[in-house]
Protein backbone atom coordinates (compact mmCIF):
# COMPACT_ATOMS: atom_id res chain seq x y z
CA UNK A 1 0.00 0.00 0.00
CA UNK A 2 1.27 3.48 -0.86
CA UNK A 3 2.29 5.66 2.07
CA UNK A 4 1.84 9.30 1.04
CA UNK A 5 3.46 10.48 4.29
CA UNK A 6 6.83 9.37 2.91
CA UNK A 7 6.58 12.22 0.39
CA UNK A 8 5.82 14.84 3.06
CA UNK A 9 9.09 16.50 4.15
CA UNK A 10 9.82 19.26 6.67
CA UNK A 11 11.86 21.59 4.46
CA UNK A 12 12.62 20.65 0.86
CA UNK A 13 11.26 18.20 -1.69
CA UNK A 14 14.74 17.65 -3.11
CA UNK A 15 16.65 16.52 0.00
CA UNK A 16 16.16 13.04 1.50
CA UNK A 17 13.46 12.96 4.16
CA UNK A 18 15.72 11.14 6.64
CA UNK A 19 18.27 13.96 6.63
CA UNK A 20 15.55 16.57 7.07
CA UNK A 21 13.88 14.74 9.95
CA UNK A 22 17.23 14.44 11.75
CA UNK A 23 17.86 18.17 11.29
CA UNK A 24 14.32 19.07 12.36
CA UNK A 25 14.50 17.13 15.63
CA UNK A 26 17.97 18.46 16.40
CA UNK A 27 16.54 21.97 15.93
CA UNK A 28 13.53 21.53 18.20
CA UNK A 29 15.07 19.18 20.79
CA UNK A 30 15.33 21.81 23.54
CA UNK A 31 11.61 22.66 23.29
CA UNK A 32 10.28 19.26 22.26
CA UNK A 33 9.00 17.98 25.62
CA UNK A 34 7.52 21.32 26.63
CA UNK A 35 5.64 21.72 23.37
CA UNK A 36 4.49 18.09 23.27
CA UNK A 37 2.79 18.37 26.64
CA UNK A 38 1.50 21.89 25.97
CA UNK A 39 0.07 21.18 22.53
CA UNK A 40 -1.60 17.95 23.63
CA UNK A 41 -2.74 19.54 26.91
CA UNK A 42 -0.95 16.72 28.71
CA UNK A 43 -3.08 13.97 27.18
CA UNK A 44 -0.01 12.46 25.49
CA UNK A 45 1.02 11.02 28.87
CA UNK A 46 -2.22 9.05 29.12
CA UNK A 47 -1.76 7.72 25.57
CA UNK A 48 1.67 6.40 26.50
CA UNK A 49 0.25 4.95 29.71
CA UNK A 50 -2.39 3.07 27.71
CA UNK A 51 0.31 1.65 25.40
CA UNK A 52 2.39 0.56 28.40
CA UNK A 53 -0.60 -1.21 29.97
CA UNK A 54 -1.01 -3.23 26.78
CA UNK A 55 2.74 -3.87 26.63
CA UNK A 56 2.78 -5.04 30.26
CA UNK A 57 0.44 -7.91 29.42
CA UNK A 58 3.25 -9.52 27.36
CA UNK A 59 5.78 -9.40 30.25
CA UNK A 60 8.73 -8.32 28.09
CA UNK A 61 12.29 -8.60 29.40
CA UNK A 62 14.05 -6.70 26.60
CA UNK A 63 12.32 -3.76 24.90
CA UNK A 64 13.44 -1.63 21.96
CA UNK A 65 11.94 1.86 21.83
CA UNK A 66 12.31 3.04 18.23
CA UNK A 67 12.43 6.79 17.49
CA UNK A 68 12.77 7.24 21.23
CA UNK A 69 13.41 10.99 20.98
CA UNK A 70 14.00 12.39 24.46
CA UNK A 71 13.01 9.07 26.00
CA UNK A 72 9.53 9.88 27.34
CA UNK A 73 8.07 6.47 26.49
CA UNK A 74 11.22 4.60 27.53
CA UNK A 75 11.29 6.33 30.92
CA UNK A 76 7.55 5.86 31.52
CA UNK A 77 7.90 2.19 30.53
CA UNK A 78 10.88 1.63 32.82
CA UNK A 79 8.97 3.01 35.79
CA UNK A 80 6.04 0.70 35.06
CA UNK A 81 8.21 -2.33 34.24
CA UNK A 82 11.26 -1.98 36.51
CA UNK A 83 12.68 -5.40 35.61
CA UNK A 84 12.77 -4.69 31.86
CA UNK A 85 15.93 -3.70 29.99
CA UNK A 86 15.12 -0.92 27.51
CA UNK A 87 17.11 0.30 24.52
CA UNK A 88 16.10 3.65 23.02
CA UNK A 89 17.06 4.24 19.38
CA UNK A 90 16.94 7.58 17.56
CA UNK A 91 18.56 9.29 14.60
CA UNK A 92 18.74 12.68 16.33
CA UNK A 93 21.67 13.06 18.71
CA UNK A 94 20.19 16.32 19.99
CA UNK A 95 17.10 14.47 21.21
CA UNK A 96 19.17 11.64 22.69
CA UNK A 97 21.35 14.08 24.66
CA UNK A 98 18.27 15.46 26.40
CA UNK A 99 17.01 11.93 26.95
CA UNK A 100 20.27 10.94 28.62
CA UNK A 101 19.92 13.82 31.08
CA UNK A 102 16.34 12.79 31.87
CA UNK A 103 17.43 9.19 32.46
CA UNK A 104 20.11 10.34 34.90
CA UNK A 105 17.60 12.58 36.69
CA UNK A 106 15.24 9.61 37.09
CA UNK A 107 18.03 7.26 38.28
CA UNK A 108 17.41 4.86 35.39
CA UNK A 109 20.89 4.70 33.88
CA UNK A 110 21.22 0.96 34.45
CA UNK A 111 17.86 0.21 32.91
CA UNK A 112 17.72 2.38 29.77
CA UNK A 113 20.42 2.63 27.12
CA UNK A 114 20.18 5.38 24.48
CA UNK A 115 21.63 4.56 21.05
CA UNK A 116 22.09 6.74 17.97
CA UNK A 117 21.00 4.85 14.88
CA UNK A 118 18.79 4.54 11.83
CA UNK A 119 15.40 2.92 12.46
CA UNK A 120 15.40 1.63 8.88
CA UNK A 121 18.82 -0.06 9.19
CA UNK A 122 19.24 -1.09 12.83
CA UNK A 123 22.54 -2.30 14.24
CA UNK A 124 20.90 -5.00 16.38
CA UNK A 125 20.96 -8.72 15.69
CA UNK A 126 17.81 -10.57 14.65
CA UNK A 127 15.51 -11.88 17.39
CA UNK A 128 17.05 -9.54 19.99
CA UNK A 129 13.96 -8.08 21.68
CA UNK A 130 10.74 -9.29 23.29
CA UNK A 131 8.85 -6.14 22.27
CA UNK A 132 9.29 -3.04 20.14
CA UNK A 133 7.57 0.24 20.93
CA UNK A 134 7.24 3.45 18.90
CA UNK A 135 5.48 6.65 19.93
CA UNK A 136 4.83 9.17 17.16
CA UNK A 137 7.82 7.99 15.14
CA UNK A 138 6.77 5.82 12.20
CA UNK A 139 5.11 8.79 10.49
CA UNK A 140 8.59 10.28 10.03
CA UNK A 141 10.17 7.25 8.34
CA UNK A 142 11.58 7.78 4.88
CA UNK A 143 10.58 4.22 4.01
CA UNK A 144 7.83 2.96 6.31
CA UNK A 145 7.83 -0.63 5.07
CA UNK A 146 11.59 -0.89 5.49
CA UNK A 147 11.40 0.43 9.04
CA UNK A 148 8.60 -1.95 9.98
CA UNK A 149 10.47 -4.91 8.48
CA UNK A 150 13.48 -3.96 10.61
CA UNK A 151 11.28 -4.01 13.72
CA UNK A 152 10.05 -7.43 12.69
CA UNK A 153 13.62 -8.66 12.16
CA UNK A 154 14.87 -7.66 15.62
CA UNK A 155 11.80 -9.09 17.40
CA UNK A 156 11.91 -12.64 18.69
CA UNK A 157 9.28 -15.06 17.40
CA UNK A 158 6.00 -14.29 19.16
CA UNK A 159 7.20 -10.82 20.15
CA UNK A 160 4.96 -7.83 19.57
CA UNK A 161 5.25 -4.30 18.23
CA UNK A 162 3.27 -1.49 19.87
CA UNK A 163 2.93 1.68 17.80
CA UNK A 164 1.31 4.91 19.01
CA UNK A 165 0.65 7.28 16.13
CA UNK A 166 -1.62 10.14 15.18
CA UNK A 167 -4.72 9.25 13.19
CA UNK A 168 -7.58 11.32 11.82
CA UNK A 169 -10.81 11.45 13.85
CA UNK A 170 -13.70 9.80 12.02
CA UNK A 171 -16.27 12.19 13.48
CA UNK A 172 -16.82 15.05 11.00
CA UNK A 173 -17.42 17.59 13.76
CA UNK A 174 -14.49 16.59 15.96
CA UNK A 175 -12.37 16.03 12.86
CA UNK A 176 -12.97 19.63 11.77
CA UNK A 177 -11.91 20.91 15.22
CA UNK A 178 -8.85 18.64 15.17
CA UNK A 179 -7.81 19.81 11.71
CA UNK A 180 -8.23 23.49 12.60
CA UNK A 181 -6.10 23.05 15.72
CA UNK A 182 -3.37 21.11 13.91
CA UNK A 183 -3.34 23.32 10.82
CA UNK A 184 -3.56 26.78 12.39
CA UNK A 185 -3.22 26.85 16.19
CA UNK A 186 -0.39 24.36 16.62
CA UNK A 187 1.94 25.94 14.00
CA UNK A 188 1.29 29.38 15.51
CA UNK A 189 2.31 28.20 18.98
CA UNK A 190 5.29 26.42 17.46
CA UNK A 191 6.32 29.59 15.63
CA UNK A 192 6.21 31.62 18.84
CA UNK A 193 8.03 29.12 21.06
CA UNK A 194 10.30 27.20 18.68
CA UNK A 195 13.12 28.29 16.41
CA UNK A 196 11.83 25.92 13.73
CA UNK A 197 8.15 26.70 12.94
CA UNK A 198 8.26 24.50 9.82
CA UNK A 199 8.42 21.48 12.13
CA UNK A 200 4.84 22.08 13.27
CA UNK A 201 3.54 22.74 9.77
CA UNK A 202 5.13 19.42 8.84
CA UNK A 203 3.31 17.74 11.74
CA UNK A 204 -0.10 18.64 10.32
CA UNK A 205 0.83 17.67 6.76
CA UNK A 206 2.36 14.33 7.77
CA UNK A 207 -0.63 13.39 9.94
CA UNK A 208 -3.00 14.12 7.07
CA UNK A 209 -0.99 11.93 4.71
CA UNK A 210 -0.34 9.01 7.06
CA UNK A 211 -2.34 5.79 6.52
CA UNK A 212 -4.43 5.10 9.61
CA UNK A 213 -6.72 2.41 10.99
CA UNK A 214 -7.29 -0.53 8.58
CA UNK A 215 -4.85 0.95 6.05
CA UNK A 216 -2.02 0.82 8.56
CA UNK A 217 -2.98 -2.70 9.64
CA UNK A 218 -2.52 -3.77 6.01
CA UNK A 219 0.94 -2.18 5.95
CA UNK A 220 1.84 -4.05 9.15
CA UNK A 221 0.75 -7.28 7.50
CA UNK A 222 2.85 -6.52 4.41
CA UNK A 223 5.84 -6.03 6.72
CA UNK A 224 5.40 -9.53 8.16
CA UNK A 225 3.24 -8.92 11.26
CA UNK A 226 0.14 -10.94 12.11
CA UNK A 227 -2.88 -10.70 14.43
CA UNK A 228 -2.79 -6.93 13.86
CA UNK A 229 -5.26 -4.74 15.74
CA UNK A 230 -5.70 -1.07 16.62
CA UNK A 231 -7.18 0.73 19.60
CA UNK A 232 -8.51 4.26 19.09
CA UNK A 233 -7.44 6.91 21.61
CA UNK A 234 -9.32 10.14 22.45
CA UNK A 235 -11.91 10.07 19.64
CA UNK A 236 -9.29 9.14 17.06
CA UNK A 237 -6.64 11.81 17.65
CA UNK A 238 -4.25 8.90 17.76
CA UNK A 239 -4.34 5.11 17.79
CA UNK A 240 -2.32 2.26 19.26
CA UNK A 241 -1.43 -0.45 16.72
CA UNK A 242 -0.33 -3.91 17.84
CA UNK A 243 1.23 -6.59 15.67
CA UNK A 244 2.86 -9.94 16.38
CA UNK A 245 5.86 -11.56 14.74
Amino acid sequence: MENKAEKVKPYSKEIDKKQQVEKMFDNIASKYDFLNHLLSMGIDRSWRKNLIELLSETHPGKILDVATGTGDLAIQTSKALPDAKITGLDISQGMLDIGERKILKNNLSGKIEMVNGDSEAMQFEADSFDAVTVAFGVRNFENLNKGLKEMNRVLRSGGKVFILEFSRPRSKVFGAVFNFYFKYVLPLIGKITSKDPKAYKYLFESVQAFPAYEDFLQILQEAGFKSNIYKIQTLGICSIYIGEK
